[in-house]
């Protein structure tokens, strides 16, 4: 009889699932929460229901946001309680005295485990995607926030609640199709001062640097409507934050790929736009620059240095020059603390603080209080003031060595580091130089400033003069017969002065403009900031090397100009832009079809081995990538920008450096790694080309939901199994030949092979696309996982300098 109850109690419930879906404002004693129904809150922002992952048959209670048709869950009930699918109907209910539960039948699937009683107790779903459990008074017995699964809404913590024994934090998905937890954690270190980590099990990879009160200092409006707000007491740590405009609907998410990522609800497009993530940069990694380093992030590289190169240096100097900063840095003369009598500080500032695990900090002390206790403790090795915003209170002391430390100009604090007195005095005197030199500058320019001005001007004249009678008597070096030394009068009059209606792009050189000469020639000028990161070398390299080259697909180099600071390159203007404004996403001007891109594909190719083989010189580009292909008006490709590249004379084939530089997702590893280049490094590059023209995807920002791979790590995929026409751009569709496409996936792939002696050459490259022979099989590619720079092979690797960020190098260019 008991059975036949049970029969007919889920009989009925599947019975009311088919025929009454319904959205419910409470769920109370008598009204439960079955499959197909919702709970929404009170301004229909949330909701929360039943819901099943992408190719999972598991069934799960979930709150999202009720606009999004994706259903991206927010937070998961009984992530770890996924009842089999051949079971029957799931209810949500409370049960007496005062638990929400999860049934299936008659079976528990998951409980709130509410330990305050209630006889009436009601759930309700709050419009900060809140699910909520009170008491017949309206008292919140148990809410969803204090349990976060993989996602922190506004109005949530990161800490520890001491009273009630909770620890608010957030765990990965196992992948996106299984939500138990993962291996990543977004989680307060409160061993110290407090922070947050991001932590792969028990390895840090990423930290946020000591909590503050704060707002959001980005430039985009993801960030700059954030405020952190701190609460350090003896019963509770936490940092919440909050956007100060209600109406800004956001989440941060640690993903099943160990990135942090900050999301925004777009109400023009109705779906989630991804606003910044963690790590983005090298110098994010966790303590790259292990002790007493400094992580810097310019334009052109991400190196460590220690943290005063005067006071520090490297601890192995040989195994710094190869970037292997594992080492670290040590004093240059060790402390001679006696009772602190002999030490002192030196002032560091516009840095993240160091790691603050296993730090002393007290948040009503002044900063003076804080160096006199830090200064007669000789285990004390630094002290700082946590938070800005206390008013000048607040201390916090380092007794280990310092470490995770970077530049942070834009919002970074300052430590005042101990050293020896020896040290000290060393400052003092070098302090007192530099007063007596500028007491000297300034009576030397009050007494001689028409001497001095006199003189430049004359040695201005007298160069510009034999520069001028150079060019009239022979060729610019570089052999160029037609290389012209063009006047800056001439160049400002075709470019109506620089007008900003001219501009055709900008890069890290400087500002690109469209002139017309007085014979009606048009041009491109590139014009060198006076402020740019690239300065007389870079503009000597791309007039010597260029003007050396002549191809139908390299771009030719007219002429340049220099007058005072003022450096142009004058180039032939190319009426279409570049080659990444075509292929890649909703930024692209024209569709290309197939014969276009198979084009561009073989002119790149023949533009190469022309560098690499046949030019006078062996030359390596070091930043081939979409935005560096020009095309002309019949859409042939010309390779530009040769401000970073490098030569090679005889036999040699490869060299070194200690100045990686080039772009983010088309450097090949033993570049990054060890600064390796070689015209195998090209070969990488034009791989990682050659994949992005045939999908129309960017390798760099490509993450495949199902995997997590970049565009690479993708290709590899479906080419191993005998899907490889799947990778083409689907407006391809009509005018592809499928052996072609084939062909040219398999080309690239051979290209991007993790190691480069097995990557083909520049002369077999073209062969292989013009169809002769058969292709070799590719060996697994270095590809790179999601977006990360390094894959699983190389990421023990002590690691080094990587290229330029956000995609740009610093002679990227947008058109000619």
């Amino acid at each position: 009889m008991e059975g036949a109850s049970i029969f007919l109690f889920s009989l009925l419930v599947i019975f009311i699932i088919k025929i009454s879906p319904a959205e419910l404002d409470i769920i109370s004693n008598s009204q439960f929460l079955k499959e197909g129904d919702t709970l929404v809150s009170e301004t229909r922002n949330f909701e929360l229901g039943f819901f099943r992952p992408d190719n999972s048959e598991n069934r799960y209670v979930g709150i999202w946001y009720k606009q999004d048709t994706a259903r991206t869950a927010l937070w998961v009930a009984n992530r770890n309680q996924p009842p089999p699918s051949t079971v029957s109907p799931l209810v949500l209910k409370i049960v007496d005295p005062g638990n929400l539960v999860i049934f299936n039948n008659m079976s528990m699937i998951w409980s709130s485990n509410t330990t305050t009683t209630s006889p009436n107790a009601t759930a309700k779903l709050l419009d900060t995607g809140n699910l909520v459990l009170m008491d017949q008074q309206e008292k919140m017995m148990w809410q969803s926030f204090d349990y976060p699964t993989d996602t922190i809404l506004h109005g949530m913590k990161i800490g520890i609640d001491y009273l009630r024994g909770i620890n608010w934090h957030i765990t990965s998905w196992r992948s996106s199709q299984d939500p138990s937890p993962g291996v990543f954690t977004w989680d307060a270190e409160t061993n110290g001062y407090p922070e947050s980590k991001l932590k792969q099990g028990s390895m840090v990879n990423y930290r946020s640097g000591p909590w503050r009160n704060l707002r959001g200092t980005g430039d985009s409006i993801f960030e700059k409507n954030l405020r952190y707000s701190v609460i350090i007491t003896e019963k509770e740590v936490s940092v919440n934050n909050y956007a100060e405009n209600s109406s800004h609907v956001a989440r941060l998410t640690v993903n099943s790929s160990g990135e942090l990522q900050y999301w925004a609800w777009a109400e023009d497009v109705n779906k989630w736009k991804l606003g910044f993530k963690y790590p983005t940069d090298i110098c994010e990694t966790y303590n790259i620059c292990s002790a007493y380093g400094i992580c810097n992030v310019g334009w052109t590289q991400q190196s460590c240095a220690c943290l005063d190169n005067q006071k520090f240096v490297p601890r192995n100097q040989k195994d710094w020059d190869t970037a292997n900063w594992s080492g670290g840095c040590v004093r240059r003369t060790p402390l001679d603390c006696k009772n602190g009598s002999s030490d002192g500080f030196i002032k560091k500032s516009n840095i993240l603080l160091p790691d603050t695990e296993g730090t002393w900090f007290n948040m009503s002390m002044t900063m003076e209080e804080c160096e006199a206790k830090c200064l007669k403790n000789c285990t004390c090795m630094a002290y700082a003031l946590p938070d800005a915003s206390l008013g000048g209170k607040g201390c916090v002391h380092w007794f280990n060595d310092l470490k995770d430390t970077r530049e942070y100009p834009s919002n970074g604090m300052d430590i005042f580091v101990r050293m020896a007195s020896s040290e000290l005095e060393k400052v003092a005197l070098s302090t007192s130089k530099e007063k007596d030199g500028a007491n000297i500058k300034l009576i030397l320019s009050v007494a001689v400033p028409g001497v001095l001005l006199l003189i430049g001007f004359i040695s201005i004249w007298l160069w510009y003069a034999r520069k001028k009678k150079k060019n009239n008597e022979q060729p610019m070096e570089g052999g160029n017969e037609e290389l012209q030394l063009f006047s800056f009068t001439a160049i400002a009059t075709a470019t109506a002065n620089f007008s900003t209606n001219n501009i055709l792009g900008e890069g890290g050189f400087g500002v690109v403009y469209k002139g017309v000469l007085e014979d009606g020639l048009e041009i491109a000028v590139k014009r060198l900031c006076t402020t740019s990161n690239q300065g007389v070398d870079e503009f000597k390299n791309e007039v010597i090397f260029i003007s050396r080259l002549q191809h139908r697909n390299l771009v030719k180099l007219l002429g340049c100009c220099l007058k005072g600071d003022e450096r142009l390159l004058i180039y032939e203007y190319l009426p279409n832009k570049s080659l990444d404004s075509f292929i890649f996403g909703d930024n692209q001007i024209v569709n290309l079809d197939w014969p276009m891109r198979f084009n561009i594909i073989k002119g790149i190719a023949r533009g190469l081995l022309y560098l690499h083989q046949d030019s006078r010189l062996r030359i390596i580009h070091r930043d081939l990538k979409a935005g560096n292909i020009l095309l002309d008006h019949d859409m042939n490709p010309k390779i530009s920008d040769f401000g970073l590249a490098r030569s090679f004379g005889g036999n040699e084939t490869q060299g070194n450096t200690q100045r990686v530089v080039g772009t983010y997702g088309y450097m090949p590893p033993e570049y990054v790694i060890h600064g390796t280049f070689s015209i195998k490094s090209d070969v990488f590059s034009f791989g990682v080309l050659v994949l992005e023209i045939v999908s129309g995807k960017k390798n760099r920002g490509f993450n495949h939901p199902k995997h997590g791979n970049n565009l690479t790590g993708h290709s590899w995929s479906v080419y191993n199994e005998g899907r490889t026409i799947e990778l083409m751009d689907p407006s391809l569709a009509e005018s592809c030949h499928p052996d072609e496409v084939i062909r040219s996936v398999a080309v690239g792939l051979l290209c991007v092979q993790k190691n480069a002696e097995d990557r083909p050459n520049m002369s077999s490259v073209v062969r292989m696309l013009d169809g002769e022979g058969a292709l070799p099989t590719p060996k697994q590619p270095a590809f790179f996982i999601g977006t990360d720079l390094l894959d699983a092979d190389f990421s023990s690797t002590d690691s080094n300098q990587a290229g330029s960020i956000n995609g740009l190098s610093i002679t990227h260019l947008d058109a000619r």
